[in-house]
């Protein structure tokens, strides 16, 4: 509870057991869990200090000069190490503990104007760090502080937008306001492709979903008056299915409006499939389409075309399937079988804005604003 600076906890297993944190007069902005959910890490009001309680412990560790960014906290997959953003004496430096003990393993300065955001490659071998969106620049550190590459695909125009590792850690996905993605190997750091985002989809090899309103069939028999409100809400609910679009098909494009702070465009989302195999991305310009790549071949593969703005994406963590939401009451999922849009049976207005998929891949937890549902997917068995 931010207003009051207070966190909360407990336990699912020992309904007895609860733990109340209170920052007191220093406040708090932010506050997550540390991987092995032992230990709370709490920001303070105007990133003074970060504070480690121990669950188990009751005891309390500081981190100095948090800084104020996008991104400033990073912790590894395997949950060993964390990277902390810091900003002080008008500098950026980068802070890696070890998550047992939050003992300090390297200290460096990064050559950053004004750090945006960390994140480690899934292998946890580089620290991925990249500057304000007023310059492309992008730096990978090793874990023990040394400078591997830098990266710069242009100046003096707006930057970095959004960047994604792939599972392997063999790519780094840039997206920039520039409206492409560029992938940079784990070898060399150079970049392999770049994928553009056109308002126009020409190639005959890419596959256009485009959702389409159908107006509900409901059997004449179960009509009844006054309705039930099951009914009435699915009479009045428009459902939508998939058309394949030929190509070249014209996708709706934005103009941004230029003179405003974070600007409409560029490529605002990002991810790969866990299998290394797809990458889809959004181009904020043409806020209806998720765009789908084969990783593989380093081509567009798919296009999906929504009625509404894209809210949100993630894919199934077992498998290559994605979910979309677009602020509507439907989820969409596409697998390389084919795309699907499924309404959500929910009375009244439930609006989708964002969704999680749970660790197991057999359902999704769909989030509105007041509310939230959980979605079960069939699994199939595999022969």
């Amino acid at each position: 509870m931010y207003k009051r600076g207070v966190v909360q906890v407990w336990s699912l297993e020992q309904p007895d057991w609860h733990c109340k944190i209170d920052e007191g007069s220093a406040g708090l902005v932010a506050s997550c869990w540390s991987p092995d959910g032992r230990h709370i890490l709490n920001t303070t009001e105007f990133h003074l200090r970060i504070t480690v309680w121990s669950l188990c412990t009751k005891s309390v560790s500081y981190i100095k000069y948090p800084k104020a960014c996008q991104q400033g906290i990073a912790f590894t997959k395997d949950g060993r190490y964390m990277a902390v953003a810091e900003r002080r004496d008008c500098k950026d430096f980068v802070s890696i503990f070890v998550c047992s003990d939050w003992q300090l393993l390297r200290h460096f300065d990064t050559e950053t104007q004004d750090l945006f955001g960390i994140e480690w490659a899934p292998n946890g071998c580089v620290l991925a760090a990249w500057d304000t969106c007023l310059e492309y620049k992008i730096l990978l550190y090793s874990l023990d502080g040394r400078l591997l590459s830098t990266y710069r695909a242009y100046e003096w125009s707006l930057g970095i937008k959004s960047i994604a590792w792939s599972p392997s850690s063999q790519f780094l996905a840039i997206g920039s306001y520039d409206e492409k993605v560029r992938i940079l190997n784990h070898v060399t750091w150079k970049k392999i492709t770049e994928f553009e985002h056109p308002a126009t989809v020409a190639s005959s090899k890419t596959i256009v979903y485009k959702e389409v309103e159908k107006s509900p069939s409901v059997e004449t028999e179960r009509l009844s008056f006054p309705p039930t409100r099951a009914l009435a809400s699915s009479l009045f609910s428009t459902q939508s299915k998939y058309d394949v679009s030929q190509v070249p098909v014209s996708l709706q494009h934005i103009k941004p409006v230029a003179d405003r702070a974070n600007p409409k465009m560029g490529i605002g989302m990002l991810a790969f499939s866990p299998d290394n195999c797809f990458l889809a991305t959004k181009n904020d310009n043409i806020p209806n389409a998720v765009w789908i790549w084969d990783i593989q071949k380093l081509k567009l593969f798919v296009v999906l075309e929504q009625l509404c703005a894209v809210q949100s994406f993630q894919w199934d963590p077992r498998q290559p399937r994605l979910a979309v939401c677009t602020g509507s009451s439907k989820v969409y999922l596409w697998s390389p079988a084919g795309c699907v849009s499924v309404q959500v049976p929910m009375e009244g207005d439930f609006q989708i804005v964002s969704l999680a998929w749970h660790c197991s891949g057999d359902s999704v937890a769909l989030l509105s604003k007041d509310n939230f549902c959980v979605c079960y997917l069939e699994r199939e068995e595999v022969k």
